[in-house]
């Protein structure tokens, strides 16, 4: 039996969507993507993107109509007897080349870093668990504009809440998710920008259904 998944996304601030097909292949998964525009005109495969990932070593996309690739590349190794896990990430014609990595000092405590090339800077986040994985705390710097943004996560079995807010763009955010190896995934998220007068928020959806074939 191969596994199978089917992942939905819908954006309502710009009213578009997108469905993602991936299936096992022995230990590489083999995805396709395409959006509301795909339909639109099928000869220009517009938002056609097929993709090869291999979990937990890299992951390559190819959007058709760009004709440009997205590499990403992960690996691990032990500092100082700590777990230290590395990616890089590479996008053709998007001017983005992303060296990420987070070391983890015990199950409770987690720094990451992540760095840009193309705009010379980075964000560096802490992560704490508080009481055995009930409640995480994340507060990060981004050194792009110089702001701090802070986020508080709560676990409730299948379900996840989480609350963030961005210093720079005054804005508040909300997302609820729900994991469920039955019957597949979905989020919800939405976000208010606080410097608009209609304070209209923007939400997005997505699902995931997981079968065999």
């Amino acid at each position: 039996m191969t596994r199978a998944s089917v992942k939905g996304k819908y954006e309502a601030g710009v009213q578009a969507a997108s469905a993602t097909v991936s299936v096992n292949a022995g230990d590489l998964k083999l995805k396709a993507t395409c959006t509301d525009s795909t339909f639109v005109n099928v000869r220009s495969l517009n938002g056609i993107t097929l993709g090869v990932e291999k979990p937990g070593f890299f992951m390559i996309d190819y959007d058709l109509p760009k004709k440009a690739a997205r590499f990403q590349f992960m690996s691990s190794a032990k500092l100082a007897g700590k777990q230290l896990k590395l990616t890089y990430i590479h996008a053709q014609k998007a001017n983005m080349t992303v060296l990420d990595g987070n070391l983890a000092f015990d199950p409770s405590n987690k720094v990451s870093a992540k760095y840009s090339f193309a705009s010379a800077s980075g964000q560096l986040k802490y992560s704490y668990v508080h009481g055995g994985g009930g409640i995480t705390f994340e507060p990060s710097y981004d050194f792009s504009n110089n702001s701090w943004n802070f986020s508080m996560q709560k676990a409730y079995g299948e379900d996840s809440l989480k609350t963030s807010y961005e210093t720079s763009k005054n804005t508040l955010g909300v997302e609820w998710t729900r994991d469920s190896k039955v019957a597949g995934s979905f989020k919800v998220s939405t976000s208010v920008n606080m410097n608009t007068e209609t304070k209209s928020p923007k939400l997005i959806a997505e699902r995931t259904w997981n079968f065999e074939i």
